[in-house]
């Protein structure tokens, strides 16, 4: 068969590498559509992918809109080119595609803050699955699992730790680094949202770099290091899931590394406009399970990022938070490869279930975790 992906950011490439890479050893042909956004193609090339670039944008909202039509044109060129038997994707460029190709599309979300790319891309999709903890009905084919989407590239059945990434980093084996992640808010979703700001942000490193060495991953190249005790993560993108695992702490405003955090088992403060009541189900899971902390104010983020540094036990405690958690989350990528096999007709596949039915798996195992 011949299946079609479309990866618009680096965290789709992430999610669908090893898929593509499963049904091309398997004998089927794939194409990646991409979008050439930040380090996506770079990516793309680290993993070998098959890939065509659709189009360009920068992380400004405006980038995107006066390039979207043009976008559309090569997608759904390509699209017809390569003729898929199934498309896969996360919103409006997939879905779209497939309805002009008259092809099925799957589409994997899991940002309910996303109303406006639901509502013009979920109508036209086969199948839409999302994390249990997505809070939103998206229809008669809403299908939903365990875990996130992340579980396609962090599931222990399928992330290994790279031992070199302390040399590669240049710090010594008991050196503890902490990780500052900035989020450039270019996201249709990120319309009038905000995150940490370029003085809190000094603030933040020289509170921090007293008890730990501070890397900066600044998506939008904001922050102006100069004379600060910080320096920026400059390995290859697709080593940060090795750094952020090996790391003492996360500080972020974006929302897909918080996650990640979680899933490595790195303790992370996840802070910005996002948190509070209505919040995102898989934030409001992950810190009911004391994986992540989501922190409103600023003058809270100095105070708890400070202590958890300051915490000698805390690289023990978050393994095995993590571990229970992890206990009964899908492999996603199997799920993925699973769903392109059967033709996109998900609702047969024994690991997932109907939106807002009934499990068809048992409960989560019972794992005993001492006073944690």
């Amino acid at each position: 068969m011949k299946y079609l992906f479309f990866t618009n950011t680096p965290a789709h490439v992430h999610l669908y590498k090893h898929a593509v890479q499963t049904l091309q050893d398997r004998g089927h042909e794939v194409l990646v559509l991409a979008r050439d956004y930040t380090c996506t193609i770079e990516l793309l090339e680290w993993y070998d992918l098959p890939y065509e670039v659709y189009g360009y944008c920068d992380t400004s909202k405006h980038s995107l809109l006066s390039r979207l039509p043009m976008h559309y044109v090569r997608a759904i060129r390509y699209a017809r080119q390569f003729d898929p038997d199934l498309v896969f994707g996360m919103g409006g460029y997939a879905a779209h595609t497939g309805a002009v190709l008259r092809t099925p599309t799957v589409l994997l979300i899991d940002s309910e803050p996303a109303s406006f790319d639901h509502s013009i891309s979920t109508p036209f999709a086969h199948a839409i699955l999302t994390p249990e903890t997505f809070r939103k009905e998206l229809g008669e084919n809403h299908y939903v699992f365990s875990g996130f989407k992340e579980c396609a590239y962090l599931h222990p059945e399928v992330y290994e730790p790279n031992p070199s990434i302390r040399d590669r980093l240049d710090l010594d084996d008991d050196e503890p680094y902490a990780i500052l992640r900035l989020n450039a808010f270019g996201s249709q979703h990120d319309v009038g949202k905000n995150g940490i700001t370029s003085e809190q942000c000094r603030r933040l490193i020289e509170r921090l770099s007293d008890d730990a060495t501070i890397l900066v991953s600044d998506e939008g190249d904001d922050v102006d290091l100069e004379g600060l005790p910080a320096r920026p993560f400059d390995l290859h993108p697709a080593l940060m899931h090795d750094a952020l695992a090996e790391a003492t702490l996360l500080v972020a405003d974006t929302q897909t590394m918080v996650t990640e955090a979680a899933l490595l088992g790195t303790p992370a403060i996840r802070s910005n406009s996002f948190v509070g009541e209505s919040d995102m189900g898989n934030f409001l899971e992950l810190e009911e399970e004391r994986l992540i902390h989501n922190v409103a104010r600023f003058d809270d983020v100095l105070e708890l990022a400070t202590t958890l540094l300051r915490d000698e036990t805390i690289d023990e405690t978050w393994q095995r938070r993590r571990n229970a958690y992890l206990a009964d989350k899908v492999n996603l990528t199997e799920l993925i490869v699973d769903a392109a096999v059967a033709h996109g007709d998900v609702g047969a596949l024994e690991a997932i279930h109907q939106f807002d039915s009934p499990r068809r798996s048992e409960s989560k195992p019972q794992i005993g975790v001492g006073s944690d």
